[in-house]
């Protein structure tokens, strides 16, 4: 099986990180590419910076599709563009926040989120609420760091994680979910230093894109996810006028 790994913002770094992660849990004989737009923002971080990513995202799903990939995971926490990506895809889309939120729930009770900027915090909370997912999180924690910040972690930072962890612990979680696909290679380092099951989006999107394929799952196209109605698009967004 062949499944796109794309992480909707233009940091190479990043991206470079998220394939790796994704690679090292995938089983024998699934095929990984990680792959991020060429245009917008070098990080997401707000709803501006979701919408504007959106649309290079979606150009990433129809260039898989092309290429003849099975299965899409999109590597960011705030899951933009996801349903459109549904509409559009004929395989599987996972969003590795959805994903995560799902992991933790079959291993714990209550679960936190850690995440980067604190404005953020709010992005997630409504995503738990979209996904059925409020009752069972004790907090959305925060470290108020840059996305960016997680190119290249350092043991500082690190243990800023580690330590809104072990507060959320204290409070009564019994798992953690990591809020940025930049975490992507910090699930062991950080299960070890909060002494809790810690689950991590991109690995756990990619094992459920997995076990979608296997059990041949793919997205309902009756109702709202249906592919898009063909019709004219003008200027910049002409060539999706084949859709």
């Amino acid at each position: 099986m062949k499944i796109q790994v794309i992480n909707p913002n233009t940091s190479a770094l990043m991206t470079a990180k998220i394939e790796q992660a994704a690679q090292a849990i995938a089983r024998p004989g699934t095929h990984i590419v990680a792959s991020c737009p060429e245009d917008g923002p070098v990080s997401i971080e707000g709803h501006f910076d979701e919408a504007i990513a959106t649309v290079g995202l979606l150009n990433e799903i129809r260039k898989g599709m092309q290429q003849g990939y099975d299965a899409h995971v999109i590597a960011c926490f705030g899951d933009p563009g996801l349903l459109a990506a549904r509409e559009l895809a004929t395989g599987p889309v996972i969003g590795i926040a959805e994903a995560a939120f799902h992991m933790a729930s079959l291993i714990s009770t209550r679960f936190a989120v850690v995440t980067t900027l604190i404005r953020t915090r709010i992005i997630a909370e409504h995503l738990l609420e979209r996904y059925g997912m409020a009752n069972l999180c004790t907090s959305v924690r925060c470290i108020d760091e840059p996305v960016l910040a997680l190119e290249d972690t350092n043991p500082q930072l690190i243990e800023r994680i580690a330590e809104e962890g072990r507060k959320a612990a204290r409070e009564g979680a019994g798992a953690i979910v990591l809020g940025c696909g930049g975490m992507a290679d910090l699930r062991s380092p950080l299960t070890e230093a909060i002494g809790l099951p810690v689950v991590e989006g991109v690995t756990a999107a990619v094992k459920l894109a997995e076990a979608l394929l296997e059990l041949r799952l793919s997205t309902s196209k009756v109702g709202d996810l249906a592919y898009p109605v063909a019709k004219p698009f003008k200027g910049q967004f002409a060539h999706w006028g084949a859709t």
